[in-house]
């Protein structure tokens, strides 16, 4: 049977539906960078790009969130109105907040043990929101990037990725990041997307796949995901299905004065979940814990507000014009136009 079925189109819908989401950034930048030197931001951005020197390792024994309340986190998401969240398992740095068992650079290592991403997902999902993981294929603590990547370390990625999607349970997508980016990270020739793609649904077949890939198509990607951060808007012409985010400090991490920070307004980020949305393209808002692990009064605030301005369009009940397809690619290469062509026809009287 296909992978690109029906039932593949309901799982990209449900998060086009969603509307609304809301993106964690918390791990070892929170921590680190949270008063910044002044060549870092949010991680080390020129050891990928343009030194190759380690300024900034991370000792994961100093990892130490001492008040961490995942719940506090659900509720502000809650209150966002968000139908599904996100959370950095593990960003460019490397380190992994659940007790791997790839690494010593993790948790298991921490002053504080615990397992962030199991107590995140047992949260939302109590609460009723989707949740879904982060994960950057770069890694400047292995040194996987642009420039090195060898086979150990793909499949050192996959034994990461394994854990991830054997341990904690049903995780209806994976927003990737740090592969073949703009930014930095391993290319496809390297690390396959085809490859991976198809290690990661040999574990869980409906598990989405966002991927940062800077590409208006699903080549390498089950959703298109705009970093609008970064400057990415959603075209003019594009229907769907999509997925974008942006924050409402400075950076995705948190920074030691951002509980004092006067955030972005409601209505700039309502501009930009309508137009988004307009698209058929979910928008996440981030949240940024602090060092303690939790979210900041005047963030939660922000949220509050938002969720009540916010309406969520109606539901998609029938594939838009233009709706981007991958399904086409089961078939034989010489024949994908002609199939891609003749299914996308069909797509309005399937559902």
């Amino acid at each position: 049977m296909s992978r690109y079925n029906d039932a593949y189109l309901q799982r990209q819908m449900k998060i086009v539906n969603a509307g609304l989401g809301q993106f964690i950034h918390f791990n070892s930048a929170t921590e680190q960078f949270c008063v910044m030197p002044d060549d870092v931001k949010d991680w080390e951005w020129q050891m990928e790009n343009r030194t190759g020197i380690r300024k900034y390792p991370f000792d994961e024994k100093t990892w130490n969130p001492d008040q961490l309340d995942c719940r506090q986190w659900a509720e502000a998401s809650g209150k966002l109105g968000a139908g599904f969240a996100c959370l950095t398992a593990k960003h460019h740095e490397g380190f992994c907040i659940w007790p791997t068992k790839t690494t010593e650079h993790c948790v298991r290592n921490a002053k504080c043990t615990r397992d962030v991403v199991g107590e995140y997902l047992e949260a939302y999902r109590s609460a009723g929101i989707d949740a879904g993981l982060y994960f950057s294929m770069l890694d400047l603590n292995e040194r996987i990037g642009q420039y090195h990547c060898t086979r150990g370390q793909v499949e050192f990625t996959k034994a990461q990725l394994e854990e991830l999607l054997t341990q904690y349970g049903e995780i209806p997508f994976l927003i990737i990041d740090g592969w073949h980016a703009k930014w930095g990270g391993p290319r496809y020739e390297d690390m396959n997307y085809t490859e991976m793609e198809n290690f990661i649904k040999s574990i869980q077949p409906d598990c989405l796949i966002l991927n940062h890939s800077c590409e208006n198509n699903l080549d390498h990607t089950d959703l298109v995901f705009f970093e609008n951060a970064a400057g990415q808007d959603v075209p003019e012409n594009f229907t769907g299905p999509g997925a974008g985010g942006n924050i409402l400090t400075n950076h995705w991490f948190w920074k030691a004065d951002d509980s004092k920070l006067e955030l972005k307004s409601a209505q700039w980020a309502m501009e930009r979940i309508q137009r988004f949305n307009a698209h058929n393209t979910a928008f996440l808002i981030n949240a940024s814990p602090n060092c303690r692990g939790l979210l900041d009064e005047n963030l939660v605030e922000r949220f509050e507000e938002i969720g009540k301005l916010y309406r969520k369009p109606e539901p998609l009940k029938a594939v838009p014009e233009g709706w981007l397809t991958k399904w086409w690619k089961d078939f034989p290469l010489e024949r994908r136009g002609e199939i891609e062509y003749e299914y996308n026809a069909l797509l309005h009287d399937r559902l």
